[in-house]
Formats: C-alpha cells, structure tokens, sequence
C-alpha cells in the first residue's frame, strides 16, 4: 500500500519518513533549499513529527556526483543543515553528503543527528559500487554502526546503510548481531535494477526478522534515470508502504511490538553459526 503523506499520521506507534527527493545536478545549496522546505511543510501539516525518524536519499544535496572539488561538504554546510533541521522539528535525521577522508578519497558518507541536533553517529558505505567507478573516487567505510532511535518512550536500534550495500547480506547480519531492529538505506539506485532492490531488501528484512526502509532518489542526473518506488518492508518481508516514480514522503508506522513477538516465537536468529558479533 502507498499512505498518503498530506494525512497526518494517527497511531501510537513510532513513525518513519522515507523521504523520496528529486535532485537538483551537483547545487548544494538549492537542493538544502528544497528539502527544508519540504520537511517543514510536512512538519506544519502534522505529518512528521517530534520524536519521529526522517530518512534521506544518497547524496540528497548534489546527486550521485563523483566531483569532489563541487560536492564535498568541506564547509560543512550539509552536516550544518542537518542538526538545524533536526534540532528545528526535534527528529532523528539521517542524511547524507560526501566528505573527502584522510587518504585524500572520498567517503559516501550518512550522518545521524538526534533531535537535539548533535550527531548521534556518521556512517561511510561500506561498498563503493565499483562497477559504476564509485571505487576510483570513494574509500569505503570500515566499521558497521547503529544509533538508537527513541520514539514514544520506545528505543529502537536502527542500522544505517547506503544503496550498493543491500547487496551483501553479512553486513545486514552483523548489524542484526549488533542488536538493530531496523535497517535504514539511502539509495541513488536506478530503474534498470528496479527488481533487484525489491527482492534483496524483502530478503535482508525476512532473513534478520528486522524492518527495511530502502529511499530511493526520483528523477534523473546526466547519467542515469531514477525511479524512486522507496519502499518499506516489515520483519516478516512484507511490503507496507511503498512510492510512486515522483518525488514524495513515504510515512510509514514501526510496529516494534510485532517485531520483537515475532523474534521471541520464531527465534532464527539464535540459530547463526557462521558469522559472530564483533567484539
């Protein structure tokens, strides 16, 4: 089903916004522009809330660019952005923006910020898609992260990610042995592989008894065509709130409860041999 972001959202349950954005070529500014205001017209007509999570695209501020003398956030004016706009509507927001690392690479960087506006982690994909060159101009990150979400008096652990790194399940499944409950991915993922998406996201949700939030990008770049269709699947991989090809808020609700009775009755996860927790 597709819930309508315009109706402010009335259950007790933790909500998530699957913020689905079209993207303005390599325009920092204009596109930090647009998503405030989006966010406060949505915050204004009740549908995001306090306490809610807000999930942003791959790169939302310039499009999956590989020019780093245009993108990296070196002023910091993204990360800046963020915690105002965190702190401004008192969310947990996962964003996105491009940082240039220590070996003088890029790094496809999410950062997390509480809704006191103070960054609660920052995630670098695990997994440049080389076969797309992002390899050539990215580092990969080296540690999987969660940060706690609280909503409703409820912590929820959430494991960040980013686009090509649905594709490889043992990073979900340490995340998973972490304690996350909820995966949240940021995509710039193209409609050529809309299938792939969908099949590995039910996949990693169903094989982790854990929530998938997959935001997708909408519209197109000098390269490629985007679809958006950013879905969200339960626990038990089925698809509860899913977009159309435009622009727009997927807001689902986190049915935590269910989550943690289905991991209590139907306990798989118990049953892992080949992949321990990292120490």
């Amino acid at each position: 089903m597709t819930r309508n972001s315009d109706i402010a959202p009335t259950s007790s349950q933790p909500q998530a916004h699957l913020v689905q954005s079209d993207i303005v070529w390599e325009d920092r500014a204009a596109n930090r522009e647009a998503m405030a205001t989006l966010l406060r017209s949505h915050a204004q007509s009740g549908t995001i809330r306090p306490g809610d999570l807000v999930v942003l695209t791959e790169m939302f501020d310039t499009g999956f660019s590989f020019r780093l003398d245009v993108t990296a956030d070196r002023d910091n004016a993204t990360l800046d952005f963020l915690c105002a706009m965190a702190r401004e509507l008192r969310i947990t927001l996962q964003g996105s923006r491009s940082v240039i690392g220590p070996d003088g690479k890029g790094r496809n960087q999410a950062p997390i910020i509480g809704p006191d506006g103070h960054v609660l982690c920052m995630f670098d994909k695990m997994h440049p898609f080389s076969i797309g060159r992002e390899s050539e101009f990215f580092t990969g990150g080296d540690r999987i992260m969660t940060y706690d979400w609280v909503a409703n008096s409820t912590t929820i652990r959430v494991c960040p990610t980013i686009c090509y790194d649905l594709r490889f399940p043992e990073l979900f499944r340490l995340g998973m042995l972490a304690g996350a409950e909820l995966f949240a991915l940021g995509a710039s993922w193209p409609g050529t592989r809309a299938w792939h998406r969908r099949a590995l996201g039910i996949a990693r949700a169903i094989e982790n008894q854990a929530y998938l939030l997959f935001v997708n990008r909408a519209g197109s770049d000098p390269h490629l065509t985007y679809d958006g269709a950013s879905y969200t699947a339960d626990h038990q991989g089925t698809i509860v709130g899913e977009l159309s090809d435009r622009a727009g808020v997927l807001s689902v609700s986190v049915d935590i409860k269910s989550l943690r009775d289905w991991r209590a009755k139907f306990p798989v996860w118990k049953d892992i041999r080949l992949i321990s927790p990292i120490a």
